[in-house]
């Protein structure tokens, strides 16, 4: 699969709280999960995304020994 076609399903149903989370590094990665907005309207931002992508790297920090 390439990426976007993974992520098309990912965001149909979770697109304001998806995260993306990049495995195998030697350091947490997380990052939101959308796109460039082009549909949002101008200057109107929306954190759910972004407020995921926190909690998750928290939680992943509070797991790593």
């Amino acid at each position: 699969m390439y990426h976007d076609q993974g992520l098309a399903p990912l965001k149909a149903v979770a697109f304001d709280t998806g995260v993306n989370w990049t495995l195998g590094l030697p350091f947490i990665r997380t990052s939101p999960d959308h796109g460039t907005a082009m549909t949002s309207r101008p200057g109107v931002a929306h954190p759910g995304s972004m407020i995921a992508a926190l909690r998750l790297a928290k939680q992943l920090a509070a797991k790593k020994d």
